[in-house]
């Protein structure tokens, strides 16, 4: 079904950009991951951003991963994302940009071999060094080829880290890319604006690259970087930047080109499918630059309530719980207590409130549910909206029941923990199938309540080394390249791990 909205833009300022980031980096099931929309999804879920008052999108097209020549995949890729610009523009009178990285193309033949909806985003790519001139040559001119179908869009974004870099690569040598990324969209359509995404910093990445030791940039490495692509005059350009929600400000002479980019506050990235529901989107969507502030997600139909409350917070609206209730009731038309009430539960380890919230919900899933004025955002679908938070219910309660039984026995071979921990697995694995994500997990209840069993299976997944620290390989980048693609299947492999671990305690 497609919802047609008029936008509602009342709470806007002129020229203030309130935008949502649209990943399509990680590829699983449809609706939750954006690689997978078809054009009427994208339609749906724009309508329900912009009567939000979101006036903005930023998508990234993984134009990186894609191989020269095109396969036909990426070729209706490009299309689709083309017709998404257009769709934005016309329908909804948004403004849509588009993420480059800085110096990464496709190696052409590992990256044909996988269709666009199911290529990895690490491992088909390779890093070009900024300071080879014939290097940089081939990828400006390969890119340039795949951008001149999305010439309408009104700028890039580019991004001075993950994924992106260079060994040692300096500020002099970013500055450089930015205004050869200049020169090239003035050559497909003069007046494409460029955001410099400052994220850790080019040179700390760099230093990333070359020694496999991360550690976020500087306050001042940033104000380098600024001042060498000031001095480019790659104009128009802006600075997204998360950097004035640590409390660092940027030179007074830039701050009419900040757009406040609070990225996380409505979903992490790499992030296991889980609905968030907090104060937190709020309060970042207050927190603007001169031109505004942008937000993301990951799995954009499951971070609803974020969603809506960090659009809230941009405009300077309250979101009380009675907020709540009433958009859930724009989503389902009378079930925003029950939504709710799950949404709240969700966030906690009361397992009476959890498991009342799941039962309230599938009462809920059993009637004829009537989709509401914003019911796009559910991507035509109000049972499996309903059926995933029941999903995350039931596995939140098996967790801390879990946790709780192994508290009051220690014995993990007792009966009761046994069946606790089956249960666990059983739910885990249900809502992973479910949703297909196989990136990073991170989520400290449970990686506290495995460390109660045998570890020889379940190790790999506990260490408190950061993920991107934990590949192999004989030099740094090596290793660096091994973590990144090791995590693209971690899920699964911690599932496996875990049932392993069951197994062995059933038979020793």
């Amino acid at each position: 079904m497609i919802i047609c909205f008029h936008p509602v833009a009342a709470q806007e300022k002129v020229n203030e950009l309130r935008g949502m980031y649209i990943h399509l980096g990680w590829s699983y099931n449809h609706p939750y991951a954006a690689r997978t929309w078809t054009l009427d999804d994208w339609r749906n879920y724009l309508g329900g951003l912009r009567h939000l008052g979101y006036n903005s999108i930023l998508i990234w097209p993984m134009l990186e991963t894609m191989p020269e020549p095109l396969t036909p995949g990426d070729q209706r890729q490009l299309e689709k994302t083309k017709a998404i610009i257009e769709l934005a523009h016309r329908e909804f009178n948004m403004k849509a940009f588009v993420v480059l990285c800085p110096n990464i193309r496709a190696k052409n033949e590992l990256a044909a071999q996988y269709t666009f909806e199911n290529r990895p985003v690490y491992g088909v790519d390779e890093y070009i060094d900024p300071g080879d001139p014939q290097q940089l040559g081939k990828l400006m001119s390969w890119r340039e080829t795949l951008m001149g179908p999305l010439r309408q869009c009104d700028g890039i974004f580019m991004i001075d880290s993950d994924p992106g870099g260079y060994p040692n690569s300096t500020n002099i040598e970013f500055a450089y890319l930015m205004a050869a990324h200049r020169r090239m969209l003035d050559r497909l359509r003069p007046g494409i604006e460029i955001y410099y995404w400052a994220w850790t910093g080019w040179e700390s990445y760099g230093r990333f690259h070359a020694t496999g030791n991360f550690k976020m940039g500087q306050q001042s490495e940033i104000q380098d970087a600024l001042s060498l692509i000031n001095r480019q005059r790659i104009d128009p350009w802006g600075i997204a930047t998360h950097w004035l929600g640590y409390g660092a400000q940027i030179d007074s002479t830039m701050q009419d080109r900040v757009l406040a980019y609070n990225y996380g506050a409505i979903e992490g990235e790499p992030s296991f499918p889980m609905t968030n529901y907090g104060p937190g989107a709020h309060d970042a969507g207050t927190r603007k630059g001169s031109r505004g502030v942008f937000g993301n997600a990951q799995t954009h139909c499951m971070q609803l309530p974020n969603t809506f409350a960090f659009a809230r917070g941009a405009a300077g609206l309250p979101a009380e719980r009675a907020d709540y209730i009433a958009f859930a009731n724009q989503l389902i038309g009378g079930a925003g207590d029950a939504i709710v009430a799950g949404w709240e539960a969700l966030q906690g380890a009361d397992i009476a409130r959890i498991k009342a919230a799941e039962k309230q919900l599938a009462r809920l899933q059993q009637t004829k549910l009537k989709p509401g004025k914003l019911s796009g955002l559910l991507f035509g679908d109000p049972k499996r909206f309903v059926g995933d938070l029941i999903a995350q219910l039931r596995m939140t309660a098996s967790l801390f029941t879990l946790r709780d039984m192994l508290a009051k026995n220690a014995d993990i071979r007792s009966a009761e923990n046994m069946k606790a921990f089956t249960e666990f697995i059983a739910s885990a694995d249900g809502w992973q199938q479910r949703h297909g994500y196989k990136s990073y997990w991170h989520w400290p209840a449970m990686t506290e309540t495995l460390k109660a069993f045998p570890l020889a299976h379940l190790q790999p997944f506990l260490s408190d080394q950061p993920w991107w620290e934990r590949g192999d390989g004989a030099t740094p980048a090596e290793r660096t390249a091994d973590a990144y693609e090791k995590v693209q299947t971690y899920t699964p492999r911690l599932l496996n791990a875990m049932k392993s671990t069951l197994a062995d305690l059933k038979t020793k």
